[in-house]
């Protein structure tokens, strides 16, 4: 593989096509905040704004500007989506609603906690960027509520039964994996040591089933056992895979590899058992029985899916040279890039049919925003120039 190469394509996209897209059609300059909606050509076709969208499109600018270039542009686009947020994003408490309207009604109440989540991290990063307290503050704040939520973090808006079936779910614990190292400038080294402890026993110690063959479950009881129902079986390969990433970095960061070598092993492992061998890509939903999941949409191949499998696989290559991990990058990075890239248009398509074909031409939607494709660039670029500096060269056979 020609490293060098391909750490211009990742870059060259991001910079000239991704970024952009989003620069040019995503401002909302009459109300403030960011469109989400955005058809193939980057028209809007709804003007509602969803908050966990809105902070990691501020994260996203804030970000770039921090790590890549001091681009005044980018600045401005994540503090033009900050003060929108500030001023309409939340009850005035810092409990982030989930949904508002065009010029910040709220839509929908603030039961969702990666509200909470994205917006500590996009306040996080504008913190670094400026140096202004109020984000800082924010952040902080944010982060507190989002720590006391951690055993119910729908809260009231939670629709399970007391008492009944309760069950805990991997999504909180491996997005805090990431989240504390986004924000750590702004923890003492005693709260951060604990919350990556403890982050670090959910994924590896509970969500992560030995038994089940190394692979990593997507709902457990409260006192982390396994559950035969439809939300117990539940498998995201793309989930898994992701968090891996996270726990690599949380690897270097403390210094030990039996860290990144188990997170490189349990990649591979779901690499593995989410691939569609009959048309490639990987699944969205699975069923650790092999029943048929109860997601009508488990079959299709989404773009975060793969963006963050080809982080995870990258960077368990530079990290442990492991042959295996070049191999399946080179064989998703061809699926990713021949059927996501819109070669037409800017940014990329995020929905394909399990054949691969495109299912939803759109650019970004309640799901989808500025986010997983510009930071799945990014991630990769960075990484490839590495090993490409190093002159890491590895013919696969």
């Amino acid at each position: 593989m020609d490293f060098k190469k391909l750490t211009e394509q990742y870059k060259s996209e991001l910079l000239e096509n991704v970024l952009p897209f989003w620069l040019e059609n995503s401002l909302d300059r009459k109300y403030g905040g960011y469109y989400s909606c955005l058809d193939r050509k980057g028209q809007v076709f709804d003007t509602d704004k969803f908050i966990w969208l809105q902070a990691r499109e501020v994260y996203m600018f804030a970000s770039m500007y921090n790590k890549t270039e001091k681009k005044q542009e980018w600045l401005e686009a994540a503090e033009h989506g900050a003060a929108f947020l500030l001023e309409h994003g939340h009850d005035g408490n810092y409990n982030w609603y989930f949904a508002i309207d065009r010029v910040g009604n709220p839509l929908v109440e603030p039961y969702n906690i990666f509200s909470y989540t994205f917006a500590t991290i996009a306040f996080g990063q504008l913190h670094l960027a400026t140096g202004n307290p109020r984000y800082a503050e924010v952040a902080k704040e944010t982060f507190r509520l989002i720590r006391s939520k951690l055993d119910n973090p729908k809260g009231k808006w939670n629709k399970a039964v007391p008492g009944s079936r309760s069950l805990k779910n991997f999504a909180l614990p491996m997005i805090l994996c990431n989240l504390a190292l986004e924000i750590e400038h702004l923890l003492s080294a005693e709260l951060l040591d604990g919350f990556i402890d403890n982050c670090l026993h959910e994924v590896m110690a509970v969500f992560y089933r030995p038994e089940l063959g190394g692979i990593v479950v997507e709902n457990v009881t409260l006192e982390g056992q396994l559950s035969d129902t439809f939300d117990g079986r539940l498998i995201n390969p793309g989930h898994a895979i992701e968090a891996m990433w996270f726990i690599m970095d949380l690897g270097k960061r403390l210094k030990r590899d039996d860290l990144i070598q188990k997170a490189v092993e349990i990649t591979l492992n779901m690499v593995e058992y989410g691939w569609d061998q009959q048309h490639g890509g990987i699944f969205y939903f699975m069923d650790r029985s092999g029943n048929p999941p109860q997601q009508l949409e488990w079959d299709q191949k989404l773009w975060w899916v793969h963006i963050e499998t080809l982080i995870s696989l990258i960077k368990g290559y530079q990290l442990t040279g492991s042959p295996e991990c070049l191999a399946w990058f080179e064989r998703v990075h061809d699926y990713t890039w021949a059927h996501f890239k819109d070669t037409e248009y800017p940014e990329w398509f995020g929905y394909l049919n399990r054949k691969g074909e495109v299912l939803l031409p759109l650019k970004g939607g309640k799901w989808k925003g500025c986010f997983h494709v510009p930071r799945g660039l990014y991630q990769c670029w960075k990484v490839l120039e590495d090993i490409a500096c190093k002159d890491l060269f590895v013919q696969v056979v």
